[in-house]
């Protein structure tokens, strides 16, 4: 009997920490972006990196 109520006191405690709530969790509202800026941004428009993606288009498309 002690074992079982062991094995249902080690499960109760198992189910409760599961419901922890971790404070650097980041909760986000629709339609708002709220994370990091993407490094990738400022470079989206620089004659260099369209210049790059319109030669991987030509390659990759070129068979077609």
């Amino acid at each position: 009997m002690r074992v079982l109520l062991t094995i249902l006191a080690l499960s109760a405690a198992m189910m409760l920490s599961a419901c922890y709530e971790n404070p650097d969790v980041t909760v986000y509202e629709p339609g708002v972006y709220k994370g990091d800026r993407d490094p990738l941004l400022a470079k989206h428009g620089t004659p260099e990196q369209k210049e790059a993606l319109a030669n991987r288009f030509t390659l990759i498309q070129a068979d077609r």
